[in-house]
């Protein structure tokens, strides 16, 4: 007799991380992982790419290998919960483009290339890094605080230097990757946006949007053929009052550095951002504007507009000294 199938949990899984509950979401995930467990010893079993890496072992006192198999954000947003394993040693196995900003950094363990660094070292335990919350059994109201060593490193020529004009800098990123084009925001949409005074608009954008001739046109400055690296992208961000941003990497590396990071979400947004909050518990510096209705960024251009432009007027009353409006002058 054949092997029953295990429960399809996926839609608890979402439901309840989308609302915080995220014991119920390690439940759910218990209810598929355990009999698989069960399973590993039997001759014939092999691993399918949905199921985790992590078999159960404990990580302290071991050595761990950390595989970062998804997005560089992913990265970016879960390498948090590497300080908190209490692993003897930590090999973290990284994105290319991440190797030189991560490397050497306190509580990250041994930063290695995952793509060139072969034959993996040795370990006792093996798991990908969006797997830690699950592994530590972590609740919302222990959710660490966004890793808190990361900073530009490099020396040269700043990516971008304050001028103490008095305006407002926000660094945009308004297109993402091909892998999911309906996070992007068309430049027209946006056009309120760039008519605010006091602010002035730097690209950071990559990739064939970077040339897109409309930012000219808006009077936004490119900085894009200077940041295409990561770390000088980091460089800039640190230099900026603002990074605005759709849901992806940028907004990640923006909010882990701790500057402020404005992210605008599609109406069906991803489960990390939760439901209906204009907050993120992932990062205290991040603000989120959500779409109103699918495709509909023109409420999103309109909530962002004002925002923007209550702050520029703060700072002009005080002198340059004006802070992000607080989460109320969002809602």
């Amino acid at each position: 007799m054949s092997e029953a199938a295990p429960p399809d949990v996926s839609g608890d899984w979402f439901a309840a991380m989308r609302r915080g509950d995220w014991e119920a979401a390690w439940r759910a995930t218990d209810r598929i992982e355990l009999p698989r467990r069960a399973r590993q010893g039997r001759p014939g079993f092999e691993r399918r790419p949905e199921e985790l890496r992590w078999d159960g072992t404990p990580t302290a006192g071991r050595t761990v290998l950390v595989r970062c198999e998804h997005g560089l954000g992913d990265t970016l947003q879960f390498m948090r919960f590497l300080p908190h394993l209490r692993a003897r040693h930590v090999h973290f196995l990284v994105q290319p483009p991440l190797v030189a900003l991560l490397r050497g950094r306190p509580g990250l363990g041994e930063v290695r290339n995952y793509w060139t660094d072969d034959p993996l070292p040795e370990h006792e335990v093996d798991l990908e890094v969006m797997e830690l919350p699950y592994v530590l059994r972590t609740t919302l109201p222990d959710l660490p605080p966004p890793y808190a060593h990361l900073h530009a490193q490099g020396a040269g020529r700043p990516v971008f230097e304050r001028r103490g004009d008095g305006r407002l800098h926000v660094g945009l990123l308004f297109a993402s990757s091909d892998w999911d084009t309906s996070r992007s925001v068309p430049l027209t949409v946006l056009a309120p946006v760039f008519g605010i005074a006091g602010v002035q608009f730097h690209s950071l954008q990559q990739g064939t949007a970077a040339g897109d001739p409309l930012l000219s046109r808006y009077g936004v400055h490119a900085l894009s053929p200077r940041t295409q690296d990561i770390t000088q992208a980091a460089a800039a961000m640190e230099a900026l009052d603002l990074v605005l941003s759709i849901d992806g990497m940028p907004a990640h590396l923006a909010a882990t550095l701790g500057r402020p990071t404005w992210v605008m979400l599609k109406h069906a947004a991803d489960w990390r951002w939760m439901d209906d909050r204009a907050d993120s518990p992932w990062y205290p510096t991040m603000r989120l504007f959500r779409q109103p209705a699918d495709g509909e960024w023109e409420g999103v251009a309109q909530q962002v507009a004002g925002a923007l432009e209550r702050w520029s007027a703060s700072r002009r009353m005080d002198g340059g000294r004006g802070h992000p409006p607080d989460e109320a002058a969002l809602a």
